[in-house]
């Protein structure tokens, strides 16, 4: 484990984590199409080849604080039901996109470098 400043550093060398991923795969869906919480869980799911599903309790908070911050807007498909929210992206929403795939890529591909490389000395 390195120190840094008397503080273990105990992440890998990048802040990348699942919250970062949900995000990126949120924005990326709803710049191809407007979709409902359930529908992004699902879609996520799916490009993961089900490996993974995020939890209604991670999409969720991340669709109101992207909403808050004005990078995607969300109305109630039956405003008297409240049953279905539909989310859009917003102009700022697309221009913060492209700036986080353009902050995460090299943080994945430090990350996947670290992990392939560990599975292949290790389990080889």
């Amino acid at each position: 484990m390195v120190s840094t400043g008397g503080q273990r550093n105990r992440q890998l060398p990048s802040k990348f984590n699942t919250t970062t991923v949900v995000k990126l795969f949120i924005l990326h869906f709803l710049n191809q199409k407007n979709c409902y919480g359930n529908e992004l869980i699902d879609l996520i799911e799916k490009s993961l080849n089900y490996i993974w599903r995020p939890s209604p309790g991670m999409i969720y908070p991340l669709l109101r604080d992207m909403e808050d911050n004005l990078l995607i807007e969300g109305w109630w498909e039956e405003p008297d039901k409240k049953t279905k929210r539909i989310y859009r992206i917003t102009e700022d929403g697309k221009k913060h996109f492209e700036v986080i795939k353009n902050i995460n890529k090299p943080l994945i591909e430090e990350s996947m470098y670290i992990l392939k490389y560990t599975l292949n000395t290790i389990y080889d």
